[in-house]
């Protein structure tokens, strides 16, 4: 693969935001200029939307192109595991994939490491210790993943132990009950608290775009989100029948240009949940680019939330270097 590819990028965004940004917290100085504010955004032109992300699905790259973008695509991931029978021994293992993820091949040309690893807070330690001095993130969920259902004080002390334990990044998820019912303010002030609580660490808010229900409500979930904090807008948790598509990226990154026009800050981007293909994956980077540019195309700004989509990635590797694919491989990229 590429000979210029990197481990993930370690130079930050600066923490404190213009005042232009700051400003933007006078929308919530009450619940109704909140909820007047949100309301007050132009809405989703749903067609227009859904037609260009069918067109993006037409699109196609090949040979030196499509290796870059591979390469890309891996210092993009962040690759995770997020299940109940997580173990110390499989959190290593995920690790050690991450460092090198085409260790089982003889590439000739070993690819980059991928962006983080992403796990459950009670992993962080064990993670901490397989990633030290790789450059590699720790990311850990929080704050009652993936339901979000749970006392403030709760969702503030699993981001404080997520952060006391090594992790420099927390994926939180916001309380969909609360913003269905139009509770805005709260909704805000949950966001504002456990970025706080992050203290150094970087933010990612989880909007679970599949319980939105329209795109209108995707729109204001993400400026809510970014007005009050967030690092990134992340689309999914992975645990919903619905999770990230084209057309809701379309939406919420439209959101991120206007915020960096009105604000000078560039708010990150994390699609996840079914993105399985090196296919989808370059789908998404076509996306990011023509939307908000090349600046976008590096991890500090765009993540990808992915538990298999590595062993795809691996088999497009081989095709590259051998010009066939394994038999089991149901996925070529066109």
């Amino acid at each position: 693969m590429s000979t210029t590819a990197t481990g993930p990028a370690t130079t930050r965004q600066p923490t404190t935001r213009t005042a232009a940004a700051t400003s933007l917290g006078d929308i919530a100085r009450t619940s109704a200029s909140l909820r007047t504010f949100l309301h007050g955004l132009p809405g989703v032109d749903a067609v227009g939307v859904e037609a260009r992300a069918a067109m993006l699905g037409t699109r196609s790259i090949k040979t030196t192109a499509k290796a870059y973008a591979i390469d890309l695509a891996i210092r993009m991931v962040d690759l995770t595991t997020l299940e109940g029978a997580d173990t110390s021994g499989k959190v290593r293992a995920l690790c050690a994939k991450g460092r090198h993820p085409d260790a089982q091949m003889d590439t000739g040309n070993p690819c980059p490491p991928v962006a983080a690893i992403c796990i459950y807070p009670s992993m962080v330690p064990v993670a901490v210790a397989e990633l030290a001095g790789s450059g590699i993130h720790v990311a850990s969920v929080a704050t009652a993943f993936p339901s979000g259902q749970a006392p403030l004080d709760v969702k503030l002390a699993d981001t404080t132990a997520a952060v006391d334990a090594g992790a420099d990044e927390i994926d939180m998820v916001i309380n969909r009950g609360a913003f269905l019912a139009g509770d805005y303010l709260s909704v805000y002030d949950e966001i504002v608290a456990v970025k706080e609580a992050c203290r150094h660490a970087h933010l990612k808010v989880i909007l679970e775009t599949g319980e939105l229900a329209t795109y209108d409500n995707v729109r204001r979930a993400s400026w809510l989100a970014m007005a009050a904090g967030a690092d990134f807008i992340k689309t999914s948790t992975g645990k919903e029948g619905v999770n990230a598509t084209l057309p809701v990226t379309l939406a919420m990154l439209r959101m991120i240009r206007v915020y960096q026009e009105r604000t000078g800050y560039k708010i990150g981007f994390k699609p996840a949940g079914g993105i399985s293909t090196a296919k989808d994956v370059l789908n998404y980077q076509f996306l990011m680019k023509e939307e908000l540019g090349r600046d976008w195309l590096e991890p500090d700004l765009f993540r990808v939330g992915a538990s298999s989509l590595l062993a795809d990635i691996e088999r497009q590797l081989e095709h590259h270097v051998t010009g066939r694919y394994s038999a089991f491989n149901r996925h070529p990229v066109g």
